[in-house]
């Protein structure tokens, strides 16, 4: 159903009117991000939450598009029987949060709009601690409030946020209300135009975090340049006593430092160590402990060391292969957002088979569940934000949503050592302003963290009919050349790539970040038949041929397995599921997952 207001112009009048600005800005009120949520004492608010979906933003709205003193935030309910209060939270439908709205409800599968999320919690109170109200994510725009109180906003379906809450949380029941918005728009980040589903909701975990007073909000530790016997960092503390004496313990190295910080809670700190570097073959992670006399944060941490070396990838100063595959955050063995480590683990186990060593989490961030688990299993990760075909690189708004999603990807994985790129972007169209864009990103990231290498996916072009090459202005900006090709399927037939003279002399590392085609799993026929297996795995054949002949540091075939998205219409093959997949989204291998399962055992 088509609504009367735009999003824009919603979430506008919604911000004056909650903070009284004619000035307001999304991403208002936020509390600096905390890193390592799981590391630390919290409460989760996951389970089922009441939801009203409102297509007309009457949530907040009266009918002269002003804004209601009697908004759904207030959670109002009928006092008697002449009470006129046209909501009910109570008597409105549960949904299990985290989790997208789309494949909850059949009413919402093509649902793009406003949902109103309704928590009522009883949290342990302390008076002496502090308290944070912290999303993993909510897609796209989410408006908060607590117990009837504007906490703020933030935009971007893919990262995390929090909101301090210490002086608004009662000792008895509390009710968080989050207004969420999918409504995509042109200047967005991602914008209107992709080849994914909209999944709208509260996608991932939502959780009170419990700190005292003072308390570590953030840290770095990570091994010292390429020398593999000292381990560096900072800490960064907030609250009012910032100069109290922090320590850095790794205990299985018998490794320990005391620091304190400046009067800015800051503190760098190094110590000598030797521990075992953390590769595919033997993932090690080390218990980390930071703490102050009053808190204590635990991680586990890989300490390796990644290099960019002429034309190869260095891991631990050797050379390695990525034996690659892309992998989107959809769920395997239903449709709709991965939310659970144990679907994280499933993906990440189907990539082993396949004997990746890495993979590239397109196109957003993913769900730190992915991240952690891919750590644990030994397999390195490209993360990259949603900057993705044609996003508005003239809008100074749009590169200050891009950069904000690029810092809260960096704060939350700058410790995950299984994390080796960043990636910036994917298959956009070469311009000035996008030169700019981009070129922007690339230093703010450097700035953000120094010791991962910097890619994005650029596209290809032909010097002549046969060579191939990558002509992206950028490519002397990155510190990894990342480019799509569809030979055989979008560029001719598979038998096209036994002709290609790929020249690729960048002087850089070289990935094909995406090739391959469509299959529907269980339709078979000649290698000629498009949609078939066959067809399929005869494109996957001669790319792995057409590979041999390439100098390439890896590849990432598009993609591990078929997910959703609107743009794929055809009847009885597509019916709105992209059918790229090596894997059905039943979980069932098709032939060419095979090619590749036989060819990465060569690499």
């Amino acid at each position: 159903m088509k609504r009367i207001v735009g999003k824009k112009e919603i979430l506008m009048v919604l911000a004056m009117a909650l903070t009284g600005s004619m000035n307001a800005e999304l991403n208002d009120n936020l509390f600096p991000l905390i890193n390592n949520v799981p590391g630390r004492s919290t409460l989760s608010l996951n389970g089922q939450w009441d939801y009203i979906i409102d297509r007309y933003g009457t949530g907040y709205y009266d009918y002269r598009l002003k804004p209601s003193s009697n908004g759904f935030f207030r959670d109002q309910q009928a006092r008697s029987e002449s009470d006129l209060v046209e909501y009910n939270f109570e008597q409105s439908p549960d949904m299990f949060i985290p989790h997208d709205w789309n494949t909850w409800d059949d009413e919402l599968k093509y649902y793009e709009g406003i949902v109103w999320f309704r928590k009522v919690f009883d949290p342990d109170r302390k008076e002496d601690k502090r308290y944070f109200l912290y999303f993993g994510a909510v897609n796209y725009n989410a408006l908060v409030y607590l117990n009837g109180t504007y906490l703020g906003s933030h935009k971007g379906g893919f990262t995390p946020f929090n909101f301090e809450i210490t002086n608004r949380i009662n000792d008895g029941n509390n009710t968080l209300i989050v207004m969420v918005d999918n409504t995509r728009d042109k200047d967005e980040v991602p914008t209107v135009n992709t080849d994914w589903w909209n999944y709208g909701g509260i996608t991932r975990d939502v959780m009170i975090i419990e700190e005292p007073e003072t308390f570590i909000i953030d840290y770095s530790i990570r091994l010292s340049g390429d020398t593999y016997k000292e381990i560096s960092g900072w800490i960064q503390m907030d609250g009012s006593n910032l100069q109290i004496p922090v320590t850095v313990e790794i205990p299985d190295l018998k490794a320990e430092v005391t620091v304190v910080p400046d009067e800015s809670g800051r503190a760098a700190f190094a110590m000598k160590a030797k521990p075992v570097l953390w590769s595919p073959e033997n993932p090690v992670l080390y218990r980390v402990v930071i703490s102050t006399p009053g808190s204590t944060v635990d991680d586990l941490i890989a300490f390796r060391h990644v290099e960019a070396v002429g034309n190869k990838i260095h891991l631990n100063g050797k050379p390695v292969y990525l034996r690659g595959i892309c992998i989107h955050e959809e769920a395997p063995f239903r449709q709709g957002r991965l939310s659970t480590p144990e679907e994280a683990r499933t993906l990440l186990q189907w990539a082993r088979e396949m004997n990746c060593n890495f993979v590239r989490l397109a196109h957003y961030p993913h769900n730190e569940h992915m991240v952690r688990e891919a750590e644990k299993m030994g397999i390195m990760v490209w993360s990259e934000i949603p900057v993705y075909w044609t996003i508005s690189f003239d809008n100074p708004e749009t590169l200050g949503n891009a950069k904000n999603q690029l810092e809260e990807m960096i704060t939350r994985d700058r410790n995950r050592g299984a994390v080796i790129i960043w990636s910036l972007a994917n298959e956009t169209p070469v311009s000035d302003a996008r030169n700019q864009f981009l070129t922007s990103l690339v230093h703010y990231a450097r700035e953000l963290d120094d010791t991962r290498l910097i890619s994005m996916a650029m596209e290809k072009q032909y010097r002549d009919r046969f060579t191939p090459v990558i002509r992206d202005p950028l490519m002397d900006v990155v510190d990894v050349v990342s480019f799509n090709s569809y030979i055989g399927w979008y560029d001719g037939l598979p038998e096209k790539c036994a002709r290609m003279n790929w020249d690729l002399n960048t002087g850089k590392p070289a990935i094909m970040s995406e090739f391959g085609g469509g299959a529907l799993q269980g339709l078979h026929g000649s290698s000629s038949q498009r949609w078939t297996e066959e067809f399929q795995e005869e494109l996957y054949r001669q790319h792995v041929a057409m590979f041999e002949k390439m100098d390439l540091a890896g590849t990432t075939p598009w993609i591990l397995m078929d997910f959703m998205s609107p743009r794929r219409l055809l009847p009885g093959i597509q019916d709105g599921v992209n059918r790229k997949g090596l894997i059905s989204n039943n979980g069932i291998r098709k032939k060419a997952f095979y090619i590749m399962q036989d060819w990465y055992k060569t690499k």
